[in-house]
């Protein structure tokens, strides 16, 4: 049987842990349970902070890594990682049907649908995304930065996908809804 893993209070976590639950609670109101469990480890917490943080610098504005973000989290599954990033594509301005189609892999705006296919193909694919998908990024006048800032992108959303998908935490975001019938593949 495997270990159940809980989210840790406070006090379970070391001073570092504790002080970037500090930094957590006056940027986002909270510490959400995901990024408390990753806590337990201040090495890890730290780390994936700083990577995301570094990412939020790079060639995608907030909406388009929301978009990476849900298409990601749709193709690993992740019930924490969905709830979490519709209720901040919402907030980015989002429609809940857009959330849906960006799920489905697809956006109606072209540059958009770009990313959104070939940060889906990389999930799917381990890496190895679909010939076409990589051209087209390129095409819509995507840089090798561009490319390496999106797989870096897709992976600190595989990590939260991961976490979860060990550790089942309750997940303390309004549900999203699952993917109407006519989106699914």
């Amino acid at each position: 049987m495997m270990k159940n893993i809980q989210v840790p209070d406070k006090e379970q976590v070391s001073e570092e842990s504790q002080e970037l639950f500090g930094q957590l609670q006056k940027r986002l109101g909270k510490v959400p349970n995901l990024y408390a469990t990753i806590g337990y480890s201040a090495h890890a917490l730290k780390a994936f902070l700083q990577f995301e943080e570094s990412l939020n610098h790079g060639a995608f504005n907030a909406k388009e890594r929301e978009a990476i973000a849900l298409v990601v989290s749709e193709v690993n599954g992740c019930n924490y990682c969905l709830a979490a990033h519709t209720v901040a594509a919402l907030k980015r301005g989002f429609t809940q049907e857009e959330t849906f189609l960006i799920r489905s892999g697809r956006a109606s705006e072209q540059k958009m649908n770009t990313i959104v296919q070939l940060a889906k193909s990389i999930a799917e694919n381990k890496g190895k995304p679909e010939e076409g998908t990589v051209e087209q990024f390129f095409s819509i006048g995507y840089t090798e930065a561009a490319l390496m800032d999106l797989i870096g992108l897709v992976t600190v959303r595989i990590y939260t996908n991961y976490v979860y998908a060990l550790t089942h935490i309750p997940v303390d975001f309004p549900a999203a809804q699952p993917l109407p019938y006519s989106l699914q593949e």
